[in-house]
């Protein structure tokens, strides 16, 4: 149900039109960042310092989003530093509930013309019926191999799981080419990146996650 809750809201994100290229540019942790809690869930803990995300999820579960600025909508590659030093199990992350990770990190697109058409400021909760948002998430968790393409179990074909890592410690970075992210999962390419959001749950195996994001960068 969380993730549900999740993804539709993450699927209304606030857009721009598409833009040809981004130029490269750090995202910080600060205030752009908004957290989204859920009903009898405690929220997992995010710390905001610049440059890097500190992440603490003891059995909870929540997100921080944040809409991207014009500027930035014509993004196609990603880069980002990450660490876990405790994780959750290996979960079946194809499964509904049950499917705790360490951290999803979300890529939100839109068509240009669906981009256009929503208003600046207009809430989330507003949007949820909005259907053109597609989800590409790259995650740190799962017992799955990596470079897996999984379906998500809540978006009826809006959304994917690509698992860079399966449940586990350690450290690590990733650059992704989003644009090949977005043609592979859902067969064109994208038209406007409209936002991201980072997760980590840990409430369905009564666990505890502490983890890391840094130097979260676009391009």
């Amino acid at each position: 149900m969380k993730r549900r809750m999740a993804l539709a809201i993450l699927g209304t994100a606030l857009a721009a039109p598409w833009v040809a290229r981004a130029q490269a540019a750090m995202l910080a942790f600060d205030g752009n960042w908004q957290a989204l809690t859920f009903p009898r869930l405690t929220p997992t803990r995010y710390a905001l310092e610049g440059p890097r995300l500190g992440i603490a999820a003891d059995q909870s579960s929540s997100l921080i989003y944040r809409a991207l600025d014009p500027s930035l909508r014509g993004a196609r590659q990603a880069r980002w530093n990450w660490s876990v030093s405790e994780s959750v199990p290996a979960t079946d992350l194809t499964r509904k509930g049950g499917d705790d990770r360490n951290i999803a990190l979300y890529f939100i697109f839109m068509d240009a013309a669906s981009a256009q058409s929503l208003r600046p400021g207009t809430s989330p909760q507003r949007l949820l019926s909005n259907r053109s948002a597609r989800v590409v998430m790259h995650v740190w968790g799962g017992n799955h191999a990596p470079g897996s393409i999984l379906p998500s179990p809540y978006m009826r074909g809006r959304g994917v799981t690509i698992v860079q890592r399966p449940a586990g410690t350690g450290e690590g970075n990733v650059t992704t080419d989003l644009a090949r992210d977005h043609a592979r999962a859902f067969g064109p390419t994208p038209e406007a990146l409209v936002g991201v959001a980072v997760s980590a749950d840990s409430d369905d195996t009564g666990t505890r996650v502490r983890a890391s994001i840094s130097n979260l960068t676009l391009s």
